[in-house]
């Protein structure tokens, strides 16, 4: 894939930052009234949680912006980390919104005294839940069209963001039925679960940022180069993720007697299966020849 198909892709992620930033504003806003209004936590919690979402959205979309600019004498790579740095940045937002949640949730509860949340708060989530679906699943089909694992990112996000509604619905429902706990135990819920969704992306984020690459999937890549015709074994491989293009560094042993063309041969072999079985763009190849140490002989005494 050419840089610019790969730029042009990029590009069209920004629609799904768009519509996700859209959503959240609008579902916030009704949330955070809904549950001021009709005196429900679980909701008030969720449309907090919409608010950080708005934030990891302007992250991606920032961070897809600033990955489309080209390489330059500072970036000879490219500007692709840009997204893994906003997520980065995002995950501290969310988590400082999360334990805010919590720490309301817990006053709430040795304050002893619990509003019955109105039933039309339930509906709102509920409403709220199927928007969000509908996004998920737009956001969902993009990406994998796309390959864009910001987007992608952002796409579970909106499916939390869903189970997070419903759980809210769920809670809500049983303070309606005599269960007055059950909303400030879904509050209290969803306060975790913004704090889990940010350990996630920060962890995935700091792994990446340090160069840090799944192993199970370089065990695949190297088996992929292992069965590259004219390759006798690898002698070294590394890979790490560069925003949403991964970059492959390997070292392959072929016959010594090979030409310097046909050498070459095999490291385009390599380059072309890296692109067409994994999607894989930037792979550096080092060729070396394959030669094999003799056995040390044992010395004979006379």
């Amino acid at each position: 894939m050419a840089i610019g198909d790969q730029y042009a892709e990029i590009k069209q992620g920004e629609r799904g930052a768009w519509i996700s930033i859209g959503a959240y504003l609008a579902l916030s806003g009704v949330k955070l009234f809904a549950g001021y209004w009709f005196a429900s936590l679980a909701l008030t919690a969720d449309g907090f949680n919409n608010l950080t979402d708005i934030v990891a959205s302007i992250a991606v979309l920032v961070g897809l912006r600033i990955s489309q600019k080209p390489p330059d004498k500072d970036h000879p790579y490219g500007h692709f980390r840009a997204e893994t740095i906003a997520a980065l940045i995002a995950s501290f937002i969310m988590a400082t919104v999360g334990i805010q949640v919590l720490i309301d949730a817990v006053r709430s509860l040795f304050a002893g005294k619990q509003e019955m949340p109105g039933l039309t708060s339930a509906w709102v989530a509920l409403g709220a839940a199927a928007a969000m679906l509908l996004v998920y699943q737009y956001n969902r089909k993009l990406a994998k069209r796309i390959n864009n694992q910001a987007l992608m990112a952002a796409a579970k996000d909106n499916l939390s963001d869903a189970l997070v509604s419903i759980g809210a619905a769920v809670g809500i429902i049983g303070a309606r039925m005599g269960l007055a706990w059950l909303d400030l135990a879904a509050a209290f819920a969803v306060g975790l679960i913004i704090c889990k969704t940010a350990w996630d992306i920060f962890y995935s984020s700091t792994h990446a940022l340090t160069d840090g690459f799944d192993e199970k999937r370089l065990v695949t890549l190297r088996g992929t180069i292992e069965r590259t015709k004219g390759v006798r074994s690898i002698k070294d491989i590394k890979a790490r993720v560069h925003g949403s293009n991964v970059l492959i560094d390997v070292i392959v042993l072929v016959d010594p007697s090979l030409t310097l063309v046909e050498s070459h041969q095999i490291s385009d072999e390599i380059e072309q299966q890296m692109e067409r079985k994994h999607n894989i763009m930037s792979v550096h190849v080092h060729v070396e020849p394959c030669i094999s140490t003799p056995m040390p002989t044992a010395a004979v005494d006379n």
